[in-house]
């Protein structure tokens, strides 16, 4: 659509003139005890990343080089991260990934709900004077050209326009769901309806929002002050912002996420659960896995943990140091066991003699010779007890530890009596 040198300049300005507001301060509490410490966008995913470097890698790689991260709960290891790897920008080229804490800029209190978040940083936005602004959130797991999305909202003449996917309508119930007519445009839209409208044509499936939106800053600007001052707001995109939109007969678009590609619609995870969060990072181990991340046209950024080869030690009848589709990460040591499907973040050991089946693991972990661990996620700098079996009896892992409704154990330090380690 805009593969020519014309269309290319369009896209080009359009993202230069846009600025990016990823929302990253929300408590997720559906992950457990992976949140007790940090919020959702810094927890770690894929073997060496954090789903906040999701859509920061799509920014960037999207040309859009102005971006916010708006942070509030257990922000530090956030905000570490973002330092860490993100401090690459150049402001003197009008680049940057701002860190933009609550800080009760227009009141008292702290963001109230996704619209609030973007209405208490309204000078900064001001400040920047971008013509679009993209919202996005901070925790799903996807790759996205964002020039295709603000492309399709300028040539529609939009005034917000909203990412959508297909989902089953059992799953429908967590989004914001909308009806369109045949050119994209949003007749209707509620958020996590109980009876989710299927999409004509399509049984079973319902067209559901991705927390993705494109607004023409004027029209959000506007927007936003008009609902700070309704006392019965919520202050939220979806419950407010949207349905608003629509019956002020404003002009809201749906935007088909498709893959890079253009063929089929693209991958996306809400890992929001830690069974979708478990499933999403063993996904990665497949032969051909739905997300690639090996893709050099579509990088994803991250920070370079400085650390040696993983390492596999001894050839030993019954003690033989082995990992069978899985990834690990540098600074790994498998000494005589053996890894099945599973993934090791950087600087874990397991030792021997010991199995690990379909389980995800956290840096600086170490399991202890003679355990036997399935379907489980091992916190960042766990010790696993010589002997402990893990994953073969839920009732006695329900005692010690937690436990999802489709049976993957989550293992905490303090679950384990150990002294939490500082978690980045």
């Amino acid at each position: 659509m805009y593969s020519s040198e014309s269309s290319s300049r369009f896209v080009s300005l359009l993202t230069r003139d846009t600025l990016a507001l990823i929302l990253a301060g929300g408590r997720g509490s559906r992950l457990g005890a992976l949140t007790s410490h940090r919020v959702k966008p810094a927890v770690p995913f894929g073997g060496k990343y954090r789903l906040i470097d999701f859509p920061l890698s799509n920014c960037v790689n999207s040309g859009i080089r102005r971006i916010g991260v708006l942070t509030q709960y257990k922000a530090h290891s956030l905000i570490a991260h973002l330092n860490d790897a993100w401090g690459f920008m150049r402001r003197e080229f009008n680049e940057f990934v701002e860190i933009l804490p609550a800080q009760q800029r227009t009141g008292p209190g702290w963001y109230a709900g996704t619209a609030d978040a973007i209405y208490q940083n309204l000078d900064i936005i001001r400040a920047h004077n971008p013509q679009f602004i993209l919202i996005l959130g901070g925790d799903h797991v996807y790759k996205m050209d964002y020039s295709m999305m603000l492309g399709q909202h300028v040539e529609s003449g939009a005034d917000v326009t909203i990412g959508c996917i297909e989902v089953p309508l059992p799953e429908a119930r967590e989004f914001g769901v909308m009806g369109v007519d045949a050119e994209g445009r949003v007749l209707e839209f509620q958020e996590k309806p109980e009876q989710p409208a299927q999409i004509p044509g399509k049984p079973g499936l319902a067209l559901a929002s991705m927390g993705i939106y494109a607004f023409n800053t004027d029209f959000l600007l506007d927007t936003l002050l008009s609902d700070c001052s309704k006392e019965v707001s919520s202050h939220d995109f979806g419950n407010d912002i949207l349905p608003a939109a629509l019956s002020e007969g404003r002009n809201v678009f749906a935007f088909s996420f498709r893959d890079l590609h253009g063929n089929t619609q693209g991958y996306w995870r809400d890992v929001g659960n830690l069974d979708a969060y478990w499933r999403a990072n063993l996904e990665l181990t497949g032969v051909t896995p739905p997300l690639d991340i090996y893709d050099n046209d579509w990088p994803l950024w991250t920070y370079q943990v400085h650390a040696p080869p993983a390492k596999f030690v001894f050839d030993d009848p019954g003690c033989r140091g082995m990992a069978v589709d899985s990834m690990t990460a540098g600074g790994c040591i498998v000494s005589g066991a053996a890894v099945h499907r599973s993934l090791l973040f950087p600087f874990v050991r397991v030792e021997e003699h010991s199995v690990l089946d379909e389980c995800v693991v956290l840096p600086r972990a170490r399991i202890a010779p003679n355990c036997r661990i399935r379907r489980a996620v091992i916190e960042t700098g766990c010790h696993i007890p010589e002997g402990t079996v893990i994953g073969e009896d839920s009732a006695a892992d329900a005692q010690r530890f937690e436990v999802s409704p489709e049976g993957v154990v989550l293992v905490t330090p303090e679950m384990l009596g150990q002294e939490l380690p500082y978690v980045r």
